[in-house]
């Protein structure tokens, strides 16, 4: 048999990730030259700071600051710096050279994604990037490959561990947020600024990729509609808990039909939801990641495990440079996008979806008629109301068809009184509509709370 040369590999970061992916291609090279069919040989690690600590102790004559010349003598480069640039200036380099790139960098992709992928394509190169959504779970080849012949309806991901372990720690040990946020920054889930976390972008950049991937259309960044957590409240929580729910920051990406033209298609979005407790994903506690897919012909998937981590991540860097090096080995071009769908990205008010509401309103006759004259304006049909007041020792269920009457709230008495109200599914663009429609009502003493409701 002939062996083939050296595969030469540049690594581009030596963070978390970088450095355990050194390792363990430092420590394991007889095991992966024995599944490629060539050795994978490490030639040097680029990084800002040669003397910056690391996580592993690394020979320090693989360390050089230019990862210019690094690329230029690779056949494989694995980009883990993190951010747009010079990231995005080496993995066109890379590419341009000839060189396979494997990368984790999710804004990278996100915000650059068709531009690298096409750059590939012109010169036969891959572009691999299974660890750019969530962390150690398999989830872009089984969207690129193994679902490629089904038609993919629908993704429901936790692809934050951050907002993950915040949200399970308000719901399981009753936490506020800043306290919960303050136990993920001291057990190293949370960065010194949790900005892109808690605020969503994070899982943003990750739903444009899923979407992309999943609806064989570009989906830019800048088209996904993000909300993060930073409002979510310790009521909220316990009311969700209450109400057999639990509150989750999803990344949501649907096929989906425009009422006014009728032609398909597609949402992405990011925002806190309640779920079900019966839902696969409302067992997602701690700072794990999972994403539940809705496909025409093989039904309902979940993929569950550790969005993020050193050595975790770095088992998906290490798989895609093992099917990278297998290509080199074997031969043959490189797997092109799939884009050529490219549906309309819709906008938010399109999307259908379901609203609880939650109301204080004035203690007097008329209320709840005054507040359903405003629902059934909107275009907006009731499901549930629940009514609380000081008084009650607790919520009242009043059926729906009562609140299309002329009924009042009673409080004995009591200046206000809480309203929780579930809708039926809707408009985006009226259910919001009718969110402000309420909050301008004289009726309404202020909403404290709105919450969409996801995974029926």
């Amino acid at each position: 048999m002939i062996e083939y040369r050296n595969l030469r590999v540049a690594l581009l970061g030596a963070g978390s990730v970088g450095s355990q992916v050194a390792r363990l291609l430092l420590e394991q090279g007889d095991e992966f030259a024995s599944r490629v069919g060539a050795k994978l040989e490490l030639v040097g690690i680029a990084v800002r700071d040669l003397d910056a600590q690391r996580d592993v102790d690394l020979p320090r004559e693989l360390f050089t600051t230019d990862a210019a010349s690094l690329i230029l003598g690779a056949d494989i480069v694995v980009e883990l710096m993190g951010g747009v640039e010079p990231a995005r200036g080496y993995v066109l380099q890379a590419i341009n050279s000839g060189a396979d790139v494997i990368t984790a960098n999710k804004a990278l992709l996100a915000t650059h994604g068709p531009e690298l992928f096409e750059a590939a394509e012109q010169v036969g190169a891959q572009l691999y990037y299974e660890a750019a959504v969530a962390g150690a779970i398999p989830i872009i080849r089984p969207l690129r490959d193994s679902l490629a012949g089904d038609r993919v309806n629908r993704i429901l991901g936790i692809v934050n561990g951050t907002t993950n372990f915040i949200l399970d720690r308000m719901d399981v040990n009753g936490e506020s947020l800043q306290d919960a946020l303050a136990t993920a920054t001291d057990r190293g889930y949370a960065e010194a600024d949790p900005t892109a976390d808690i605020g969503g972008y994070d899982a943003a950049q990750k739903a444009a990729i899923l979407a992309s991937l999943a609806f064989h259309t570009t989906v830019p960044l800048e088209s996904v509609y993000r909300e993060g957590i930073t409002s979510v409240t310790t009521a909220q929580v316990d009311a969700a808990r209450e109400a057999g729910s639990v509150i989750k920051l999803l990344a949501i990406c649907e096929r989906l039909t425009d009422p006014e033209t009728g032609q398909e298609g597609v949402s992405a979005r990011v925002y806190p939801a309640l779920i079900s407790r019966d839902h696969p994903l409302a067992a997602v506690h701690g700072a794990h990641n999972a994403v539940f897919v809705q496909s025409a012909a093989a039904g309902d998937l979940m993929f569950y495990g550790a969005g993020a981590g050193g050595v975790e991540t770095a088992s998906a860097v290490l798989g895609d440079l093992v099917s990278a090096a297998r290509r080199h080995v074997v031969g043959g071009p490189g797997v092109a996008e799939s884009t050529h769908a490219q549906l309309p990205v819709l906008d938010i008010g399109r999307v259908v979806t379901r609203y609880q509401i939650t109301l204080d309103v004035a203690d007097q006759p008329g209320v709840l008629a005054a507040v359903a004259r405003i629902l059934s304006d909107g275009g907006v049909s009731v499901e549930t109301v629940q009514q609380s007041v000081p008084s009650t020792t607790g919520p009242v269920t009043i059926p729906s068809a009562v609140i299309a009457g002329n009924a009042t709230v009673h409080g004995n008495g009591a200046p206000t009184a809480t309203l929780v109200i579930g809708t039926h599914e809707a408009e985006e663009a009226a259910l919001a509509a009718t969110v402000e429609a309420l909050a301008a009502s004289d009726a309404v003493t202020a909403i404290s709370s709105v919450l969409r409701v996801e995974g029926s």
